[in-house]
């Protein structure tokens, strides 16, 4: 055997080597067991105790940063507090990492191949936010596990396998996508699950309880779980049942198969929680109003969460952007694809609100409207692309709402909502009827139905998965979306579904809705501003007679032409308008400064509307119509 022949089997050997070693490091799995007492929950104290197999020398902790959903850097590690570490009984000292604050450094002893580490995690009072903000009262509390858990920074998340338990408050049921597996005199313990899929798995825990079966004829388990501050908030009528059942024929139909074993609507029901909506694959995290499920006005407000959230099991957690696909919680996720996560999503889930008579059609086409008005009436569009509020979202997620159409927001949305719609019609009209969204859905987030998976996804992916239902240029066409800087928004397919946008000076009973259980006023369409109940200015939208005339954001309305400010007065004031040649007169208060405001308008009230164009065939209608009769 020559000597060159030598070295390329010696170089041989050595690769195989290292990939055996990479592959070996790979599969190396860590075992954690995870303790969380809860009984302080009222408190706002969760207690996470944690034993897991070390090696002695250095390690690293790290505590989940950017949480999957959330798509920024959202864990709440500052309320994390009393961390002590610890080997046999024997404390070990730890600091904070200089660059990456949710890494801890430790050194384990000689001889030591356990260590205990544990830490209060305190639940924050305020209701901004994610799951970050309020998550107790006195009665109930959503644990999610990222917020309880430290690990080692190697292994991967998904070769972590965590042991969880939990002892809860005397009294209390709890409702979660775990597994249990036992049962102990004052906790519960649950079956072990990868670090990944526990913290898809939200527990939510309270002493006023009720879960409703909703599942399919085929077995598959579906539960509403409602947790509440008062036992009457639970009362949830037959309807709204018969509705969610419905949700769930309709979206197993869309999508012909589905990603979970079984699913749980985990529903919060209180007035002192943050409110939001927050995707797993098994479960939803859903936080609304106490008297949500027994007000008509709060439902309303409230129809299109859970079916958002539900379509978030196969668009987001099945399908995924391989940006935001990282595989653990401390890669920065790149967001530049909400508009397919999140902007699909918004459509198909109003859609599917309005499929299962959760919406009525009417409501469906009232929602559609204050949608395309709002974005339709943005200044911001003439500087920032919708591409970049994609691009920005882990920052625009937590901007002020004070001149929102001049900053934009979180516009990928409810504009995602209408590119989707377009797209949509589009479809439609390219095969004479024949195939629709409905078709890419079935194919691109279907498959098989099997427990939960992961199938990230490209923007190439979205647009070759488009063509082979319907072939057509959807590259530029989403690329003319994304990067568009027209002042106005995407109409198209309101207009080629047989629908315009028009205004009436009377709000539509879906802005009644919003307006009640908000408690603002929304005259966006006529002065430019939006106000709230006592007149405090909480937007105005640059270039509309209020901006010109100088009212502005926090600024405070006292009098409306010499009489005391109410909502009443400024409608009515409105309404005068359109006869008088008289500007409307404010008395205004900026901080501890007042001034009389004139505004030169004269147009009357103005709220959206969509009217039918019987020129063209009514295609939203088709849209909204259940395919399961």
């Amino acid at each position: 055997m020559n000597y060159k022949r030598s070295l390329a089997i010696l170089k041989l050997v050595f690769i195989l080597f290292l990939l055996i070693q990479t592959g070996y490091a790979q599969t190396k799995q860590q075992f954690i067991l995870l303790s969380v007492n809860a009984k302080d929950a009222p408190k706002k104290i969760l207690h996470s105790h944690e034993t897991m197999s070390v090696q002695p020398g250095a390690l690293t902790l790290v505590y989940p940063e950017w949480i999957p959903g959330e798509h920024g850097p959202t864990g709440p590690i500052v309320d994390m507090a009393g961390l002590k570490i610890s080997a046999n009984g024997k404390t070990i000292s730890w600091r904070r990492d200089l660059v990456d604050m949710y890494a801890i450094h430790c050194q384990i002893p000689e001889n030591e191949t356990k260590l205990d580490v544990s830490f209060d995690f305190i639940l924050p009072p305020e209701k901004e936010g994610f799951s970050a903000g309020a998550s107790s009262t006195a009665k109930l509390c959503m644990i999610s596990w990222n917020q309880v858990v430290l690990y080692p920074s190697s292994p991967k998340p998904n070769n972590i396998i965590i042991t969880p338990s939990l002892i809860l408050p005397d009294g209390w049921k709890y409702y979660t996508a775990l597994t249990p597996k036992e049962f102990m005199e004052d906790s519960i313990s649950f079956e072990p699950v990868s670090l990944n899929m526990l913290v898809d798995s939200p527990v939510l825990t309270g002493a006023y309880t009720r879960q409703i079966n909703i599942s399919l004829a085929s077995g598959v388990p579906h539960f509403l779980d409602l947790v509440s501050d008062d036992k009457s908030a639970l009362e949830m009528d037959t309807t709204h049942i018969n509705e969610f059942k419905k949700l769930i024929v309709e979206a197993n139909a869309l999508f012909g198969a589905h990603h979970y074993n079984h699913y749980d609507f985990l529903c919060t029901l209180s007035d002192h929680t943050a409110h939001f909506g927050l995707e797993h694959h098994q479960s939803s995290d859903n936080r609304m109003s106490e008297r949500t499920y027994i007000n008509d006005t709060l439902f309303k407000r409230a129809a299109a969460l859970l079916p958002h959230e539900y379509v978030h099991s196969w668009n987001g957690k099945y399908r995924r952007p391989a940006g935001l696909a990282t595989g653990d919680f401390t890669t920065p996720m790149k967001d530049d694809l909400l508009w397919v996560y999140e902007g699909l999503t918004q459509y198909l889930g109003k859609v599917l609100t309005a499929r299962s008579g959760l919406y009525t059609p009417e409501e469906y086409i009232e929602d559609l409207a204050n949608v395309a008005a709002k974005l339709d009436n943005r200044p911001g569009r003439t500087w920032r692309p919708l591409q970049d509020t994609n691009d920005e979202a882990q920052l625009l997620y937590y901007a002020r709402h004070d001149y929102d159409s001049w900053r934009r927001g979180t516009d990928f949305y409810d504009e995602g909502d209408l590119i989707w719609l377009e797209a949509d019609i589009t479809i439609r009209q390219l095969t004479k009827g024949k195939k629709s969204l409905d078709d890419f859905c079935k194919k691109f987030h279907g498959g098989e139905s099997k427990g939960p998976q992961l199938k990230p996804y490209t923007f190439d992916d979205v647009v070759n998965g488009m063509n082979e239902i319907a072939p057509y240029d959807w590259r530029n066409f989403f690329l003319t979306c994304l990067q568009s800087l027209s002042p106005h928004a995407p109409l198209g397919g309101i207009e080629k579904g047989g629908w315009k946008l028009v205004y009436k000076d009377t709000p539509n009973d879906i802005e009644r809705v919003h307006e009640n259980a908000y408690g603002i006023v929304n005259l966006s369409y006529s002065l430019g501003i939006t106000l709230s109940n006592h007149g405090k200015i909480t937007d105005v939208i640059p270039g509309t007679p209020a901006a010109k005339a100088g009212l502005a954001p926090d600024m405070k309305l006292i009098a409306i032409n010499g009489r005391k400010y109410s909502n009443d007065r400024i409608h009515e004031a409105l309404k005068y308008t359109v006869d008088n040649s008289s500007p409307i007169e404010f008395i205004v208060a900026n901080g501890e400064f007042y001034s009389t405001i004139d505004v030169d308008y004269h147009g009357g009230e103005h709220y959206p509307y969509l009217e039918r164009d019987t020129t063209k065939p009514d295609l939203l209608s088709s849209i909204i119509s259940p395919l399961v009769k």
